[in-house]
């Protein structure tokens, strides 16, 4: 029997996923893919600022795409933004 689309969709996805592996990066690599020092990045984790973890209590790991959210999260809107939700409030009023 011929599998469906969506069965071969499910298929090619489950392979995708499969082939994915966490590699954490070190601290001194995730100091480097932030651009930043690291005794900036050693802040950031004593005040729990970052996502990182510690498995053995003392090694410093971190996962990539945490720390590309936790950059995005930093995001700051552009005046054109701004003005335009201000006008948008005045126009409300």
């Amino acid at each position: 029997m011929k599998p469906t689309k969506i069965e071969t969709q499910l298929n090619r996805i489950e392979e995708i996923l499969k082939g994915q592996t966490i590699e954490p990066l070190s601290f001194e690599e995730a100091s480097k893919y932030l651009n930043v020092s690291k005794s900036y990045l050693y802040k950031l984790t004593c005040k729990n600022q970052i996502p990182f973890y510690k498995p053995t209590g003392k090694k410093i790991l971190f996962e990539k795409s945490e720390l590309n959210k936790w950059i995005l999260k930093g995001r700051k809107a552009s005046e054109d933004e701004i003005d335009s939700l201000v006008n948008d409030i005045i126009i409300k009023e």
